[in-house]
């Protein structure tokens, strides 16, 4: 099939296991007209046979015309440089929406290195050789702020852990390669259809699992403020796809005086000689970067209460005896041992038995920890002029995702005996 020239040709890269999925089912729907000529997607997994949860939607779009899929080990320079050769008889490739990073907080610091900042310095020195037009950095809610007042793009905010410093460590040294087109894109927590990693999604499974026993969800977490600000995938899609085409229509120089922000250091100062690309310390590079939250303002509270309603049970707190006693390693084992077992009755109770799933209740220290991340979306909104699609944190969109998820086999349909 011919494609539309006119159209920009898109790379995405890395991703599968959170959002790139998203944003390839935005670009080219399964109904209706594709936003771009060509789309190639780079990513370590393979996807025939599947070695990471895809989805059903994401298997038709793999199926259009336009789609193409490349299985890389992005960590070798080689592989990286052969994926932004274009097809054959081909223009080059305009805009890169890099996805890469690692999203685990059980991974050793070497690994942070390698395959968040290692890959990301490869991907930015390649797109900017290639001169692309728009290159769309997703930077993930790996931050702790403060809980009074949600932050600005140019407030210093600290990384989270020790994988959130090597993510902004990542920003910074992208945001010094000259010549690259880039624009940093910070979300909050997202969630959305065939999303299945991430607190929110945690979440949502837990929930169910209380409302099957019919017993109440509580959080170690008292009801203060807490700001845990979300945003639904399709926004993540949508507003990528926007500050590729800001940026296009700009260039970096216009972009940095419009929406550039400086990028301070948060790392140890000794990693500076031992990390190559890293840069000293007392370096300020500026890059365009936004916020990308809904209008929620969620909390901790109104999350889990909205969640819990979906499951017919309520959203409630411990007190502070049972708190101090459930802080303790072993006690946070049997919470998420109940958790599993609810979830593996569940998956046997229902017509026919779910034996296979990629969604799972288990609860990591991350998600079990207090987090607060607040950020304010208006420069999305004023600069690039971006409208939010889902703009409301609700039940609505919960239902829709686990509909979904029921209607590929892998939601339980159970109901509780007593009930």
């Amino acid at each position: 099939m011919a494609t539309d020239s006119t159209k920009p040709s898109v790379l995405i890269f890395g991703g599968l296991n959170t959002c790139s999925r998203g944003l390839a089912a935005f670009l080219v729907p399964l109904e209706g007209e594709a936003l771009v000529s060509h789309l190639r997607i780079v990513d370590k997994y393979s996807v025939h046979p599947p070695t990471t949860y895809i989805g059903h939607e994401f298997t038709k779009v793999l199926e259009k015309p336009e789609v193409e899929y490349r299985q890389a080990n992005l960590t070798v320079a080689a592989a990286i440089q052969s994926a932004f050769d274009p097809p054959e008889g081909k223009a080059a490739f305009d805009y890169v929406f890099d996805f890469t990073g690692e999203v685990r907080y059980d991974r050793s610091e070497l690994i942070q290195i390698n395959t968040t900042f290692g890959v990301a310095r490869l991907l930015g020195l390649e797109a900017a050789q290639r001169k692309v037009k728009a290159y769309v950095r997703i930077q993930h809610p790996f931050y702790e702020t403060s809980s009074k007042t949600a932050a600005l793009e140019k407030d210093d905010i600290k990384p989270a852990e020790t994988l959130g410093i090597w993510w902004h460590e990542t920003l910074r040294m992208q945001a010094s390669i000259q010549d690259l087109n880039l624009v940093i894109l910070r979300i909050g927590f997202v969630y959305g259809p065939y999303t299945n990693f991430g607190n929110i999604t945690s979440a949502i499974t837990v929930a169910s699992v209380y409302g099957y026993l019919q017993r109440p969800m509580k959080s170690l977490w008292g009801p203060g403020k807490n700001p845990t600000h979300s945003v639904h995938v399709d926004d993540v899609a949508g507003a990528a796809w926007a500050c590729a085409k800001w940026m296009e229509s700009h260039g970096r120089k216009a972009a940095d005086d419009l929406a550039g922000e400086a990028i301070l250091f948060h790392n140890d100062k000794s990693r500076v000689k031992e990390v190559e690309g890293m840069l000293p310390h007392e370096e300020k590079p500026v890059a365009p970067l936004f916020n990308l939250v809904d209008d929620a303002k969620s909390t901790l509270a109104s999350t889990g209460q909205t969640i819990s309603a979906c499951f017919g049970t309520t959203f409630e707190f411990f007190n502070m005896v049972e708190v101090t006693l459930i802080r303790l390693k072993d006690d946070l084992e049997d919470i998420n041992e109940h958790h599993v077992e609810g979830w593996t009755e569940m998956l046997m109770n229902s017509n026919p038995p779910i034996t296979n799933t990629p969604l799972n209740p288990y609860m990591d220290k991350y998600t079990l920890e207090k987090h607060v991340v607040a950020f304010n979306n208006s420069k999305i909104k004023n600069i690039v002029g971006y409208k939010l699609l889902h703009p409301d944190f609700n039940q609505a969109d919960i239902k829709e995702i686990v509909d979904k998820w029921k209607a590929e086999g892998v939601w339980p349909n159970a109901q509780n005996p007593s009930s």
